[in-house]
């Protein structure tokens, strides 16, 4: 193999893995690479087979004149296990615990080396939904969101505590709190581009589920359709949420003294292969 297909290999890698879910123009590629579209397409193969043979991800290409090449990187389980493990071992902190009885998470969330590999794990929940948008609610929620976004190829949309004059009209709603049995509010845009989207609504916590179940009704208020429901941890009781379905990352099953416990879900045990023995 020649020093120059060398390179050209390389660069190509490259610019596949660069932009995951993107399909990218051969024709266009090949006039980039200064190569033709014949030699470009062995290329891609060659990578294909590399790539896909090594577990790193699917190489999908799309034939005719207007042809191209998109990458999709596979699940990294050994690093999302390592960074499950790592939040695993901070949620049981004692000293993460609040005095109203909630778990402090923002360092982990606001931190992307941390954060990035959850919102893939749980963007692989979901994709085969067809998602148009990730919503959430200010302010913890949006770490989680946009790398579930990333993941996903699509754009986060921000519901809003209360309204915010620097974003026009809004649409608001009232509810009541599952956990506080406080009234609250949540608005969101009405130029918000989610009317006729398929949206999953991201959150950093759940306990009753009053927040996922306002977004729920404020989103569908607006033509959208909530199809899926993500939280970093969700509490174990009380068992019967005010949403239907949710999947969360991990449980936190709270002692009535302590912290009680913190474990991964059972589908995140199954997809990154969770052994009895790694809790």
């Amino acid at each position: 193999m020649s020093e120059q297909r060398h390179r050209r290999l390389i660069q190509l890698t490259r610019l596949l893995t660069a932009r995951p879910g993107l399909q990218i123009n051969l024709p266009g590629l090949a006039q980039e690479l200064s190569v033709a579209k014949s030699t470009l397409s062995e290329d891609v193969l060659l990578i294909k087979e590399s790539l896909e043979g090594a577990k790193l991800g699917r190489v999908d290409t799309q034939v005719g004149a207007a042809g191209g090449v998109t990458f999709w990187p596979d699940l990294d389980v050994s690093t999302v296990r390592k960074t499950l493990q790592l939040f695993l071992e901070e949620l049981t902190n004692v000293d993460r615990l609040t005095p109203d009885g909630f778990l402090y998470v923002t360092d982990l969330l606001f931190s992307p080396s941390k954060i990035d590999g959850l919102g893939t794990l749980l963007s692989e929940r979901f994709r085969s939904l067809g998602i148009d948008y990730v919503a959430t609610v200010e302010t913890r929620g949006i770490p989680l969101a946009l790398a579930c976004g990333r993941a996903l190829r699509v754009d986060a949309v921000l519901l809003r505590r209360d309204h915010h004059l620097s974003e026009g009209s809004s649409l608001s709603i009232n509810y009541l709190s599952g956990s506080t049995r406080h009234v609250q509010s949540m608005s969101l845009a009405r130029r918000a581009p989610v009317r006729g989207g398929r949206v999953l609504f991201v959150d950093d916590f759940m306990q009753a589920g009053g927040t996922a179940r306002a977004a729920h009704d404020l989103l569908k208020d607006f033509g959208a359709e909530v199809v899926g429901v993500g939280v970093l941890v969700a509490t174990h009781d009380p068992r019967e949420k005010l949403v239907e379905e949710y999947s969360a990352i991990m449980e936190w099953n709270r002692a009535d003294e302590g912290m009680g416990s913190v474990t991964p879900s059972s589908w995140v045990r199954q997809l990154v292969q969770w052994e009895a023995s790694d809790d």
